[in-house]
């Protein structure tokens, strides 16, 4: 028998051998890949956990709402810059103009319609 040839049962038993290591680095790695965080960097593997606010509207406190209903809020200016709003993760309620979050939101509204302008 000629151990060179590459379907003897040796070389068969060393080439399943090689997989079987190899599958187990690629799930070590893999599991490390996911487990990993670099500061700063977009992590796919992670899914971001929609955020939601609680608002003070009309002298009551109102919410939860998500991103898309605060925009809507915005837009009907049923909260303005003045308006107290909390997270999780804040500390205490805020006026709406010192949370950053609410900026982008009010960013990205559009302006009131006026025709005449």
């Amino acid at each position: 028998m000629n151990d060179d040839n590459f379907f003897s049962i040796n070389r068969l038993v060393e080439f399943g051998m090689g997989m079987a290591v190899a599958q187990q680095m690629v799930k070590t790695m893999n599991q490390s890949m996911v487990n990993m965080h670099i500061p700063g960097a977009m992590n796919p593997l992670q899914t971001a956990q929609p955020q939601i606010y609680y608002s003070m509207i009309d002298g009551k406190q109102a919410g939860p709402f998500s991103e898309q209903e605060l925009s809507r809020l915005i837009v009907e200016r049923k909260i303005v810059k003045e308006t107290y709003i909390w997270k999780p993760g804040m500390l205490k309620w805020d006026i709406a103009e010192n949370v950053p979050d609410v900026l982008r939101l009010v960013a990205l509204s559009p302006p009131p319609f006026n025709p005449e302008t």
